[in-house]
């Protein structure tokens, strides 16, 4: 591949141009290549010789020349990564600005609100973090409303704001005056994103504003109707009704239960998705002696052994799938390269249980880290460890059945918003299919759980954003995350160590 010198707009061939010139080059190592679709990026390399590649509107050579020459985080003087609502941040200080804006959060100093920041000193004081990101033009209102990535490019610039407006801010006030009902309950931390695949890349309606109470009757006088349609029959297209919309309604307590039951017709629907399933143990070798300390790289050898033979498994379950001659190769290879890290991760949360969170664990307790592990933990891992445990706890208190997780796992790799499909409504059918039949399992088998499905439909965007993030996570962070996580859930799965997962027996309907 060519390599391009890049200075503003212009890109010449790194061969043609002078001796004098390749010191306006990047720092650390960085050049500029060419993309294949997306134009000019940023290859900077790591330690591990991977790279990372940032968009070309963010990359500095794409700034002004007095921009270009600031390269370190204006919040913390860690590497920038870019420009991140109206200032040049580090990624670290992009994602606590986000979280803390759209979470609503407010902090406390326990000092003299005048805490040093820097790379490793930034975590000790969230307070006066977010006051520097506020007093160095961090422009809140470059934030979309739906936590979702990608900014709003009419405020891609820094902002002045009055002190007023900061401590505004700070105590939480303007939050109190505006705040929008929480949809997500105990996580608000999670995105809103659709469980069943339905919600677009665009703002997201909350339910309080989308759904009525007078579309809640008309709602509840035809979804039997429209469950009859997608089990029953093949690819109709009389109903739209949206599988997120229903989903909804019933998070928000619009939809009383209906009061007959269709899982006794959609039970082999169910069984099919169930024979599908691989539930044998796995065969990564996951036991060490006592006394054997094991390395970061042993462990992360370990992980990897690990993710392959998940992976295969998911590549196994395509073909026994009920519906696999219904759509295209090219569909089903574009559906697993989007979504098998979440299917990974909820295989992992299930059926895989057992394993993961019992003799995984006892490996990475044999993993001792450096101090100079644990003091670059990044912001991103820190976020994935925190929502991890939650989604852990919640698969744990919901005791997931088998059936339960092949419907969740069908529903989540049928996500028809991925880019590059060529059925897209075949799978939008698919989907309202499953969806459906995974509703008349649980109102059938737990009549005395009415929440139950809506609250295993939620769970899906929060797999999908944990899946999303751990990307974000350098490679040579994992053995500690994974050491973090598995530490903190292994003392809830003690009964678990001798006996089947969580999901080797359908649980009680009491």
């Amino acid at each position: 591949m060519d390599t391009w010198e890049g200075r503003g707009d212009k890109f010449q061939r790194r061969g043609d141009m002078k001796r004098t010139n390749r010191n306006k080059k990047l720092r650390r190592g960085g050049s500029w290549e060419r993309g294949r679709d997306r134009g000019p990026c940023i290859r900077l390399k790591m330690k591990d010789e991977n790279a990372l590649r940032y968009s070309p509107l963010l990359a500095f050579g794409m700034a002004s020349d007095d921009a270009a020459d600031q390269r370190t985080c204006l919040i913390c003087g860690d590497r920038a990564t870019g420009l991140h609502y109206g200032i040049i941040s580090c990624e670290g200080c992009k994602g606590f600005f986000k979280r803390s804006i759209c979470n609503k959060r407010v902090y406390r100093c326990s000092r003299d609100k005048n805490c040093e920041m820097s790379r490793k000193q930034r975590n000790r004081c969230q307070y006066c973090r977010l006051l520097k990101c506020l007093q160095m033009g961090m422009n809140r209102k470059a934030i979309r409303e739906d936590g979702m990535p990608g900014g709003r490019n009419k405020s891609i610039g820094p902002v002045q704001i009055t002190e007023e407006e900061i401590e505004r801010i700070m105590s939480g006030q303007e939050f109190k005056e505006d705040a929008p009902e929480n949809t997500w309950g105990n996580n608000g931390d999670s995105d809103h994103s659709s469980p069943s695949n339905g919600a677009s890349e665009g703002n997201q309606p909350s339910p309080a504003s989308t759904l009525s109470s007078n579309r809640s009757v008309e709602m509840n006088g035809y979804t039997a109707a429209l469950r009859d349609q997608y089990i029953n029959t093949s690819m109709s297209t009389h109903y739209q009704l949206l599988p997120h919309l229903f989903s909804y309604a019933a998070q928000s307590g619009l939809l009383t239960p209906q009061p007959r039951s269709l899982y006794p017709q959609s039970h082999p629907l169910v069984l099919q998705l169930v024979a599908a399933e691989d539930l044998s143990p796995l065969t990564t070798p996951m036991l060490i002696e006592d006394g054997y300390k094991v390395t970061q790289v042993e462990l992360f050898a370990l992980l990897c052994r690990l993710a392959d033979e998940l992976l295969f498994r998911q590549i196994s379950w395509i073909k026994k799938l009920p519906f696999f001659c219904e759509l295209s190769i090219e569909d089903y290879t574009c559906l697993l390269s989007s979504t098998w890290q979440e299917l990974i991760l909820l295989s992992c949360l299930t059926i895989y249980s057992a394993q993961i969170f019992g003799d995984l664990a006892d490996v990475t307790a044999k993993y001792t880290p450096s101090d100079d592990e644990l003091q670059g933990f990044s912001e991103d891992g820190m976020e994935v460890m925190e929502r991890l445990i939650y989604l852990f706890r919640k698969f744990h208190q919901l005791k997931i059945s088998n059936e339960e997780y092949a419907c969740m796992k069908a529903i989540n790799f049928l996500n028809q918003d991925i880019r590059g499909l060529s059925n897209v409504s075949q799978l939008e059918q698919l989907n309202k299919r499953y969806w459906y039949v995974c509703q008349d399992y649980t109102e059938y088998k737990y009549p005395h759980q009415p929440k139950r499905f809506p609250e295993i439909m939620m769970c899906l965007p929060e797999i999908r954003c944990i899946a999303g993030k751990l990307v974000n996570v350098p490679l040579e962070q994992l053995p500690l995350l994974f050491k973090a996580v598995l530490h903190s859930c292994k003392s809830s799965l003690t009964s678990y160590r001798t006996g089947p997962s969580p999901c080797a027996t359908a649980p009680s309907g009491n």
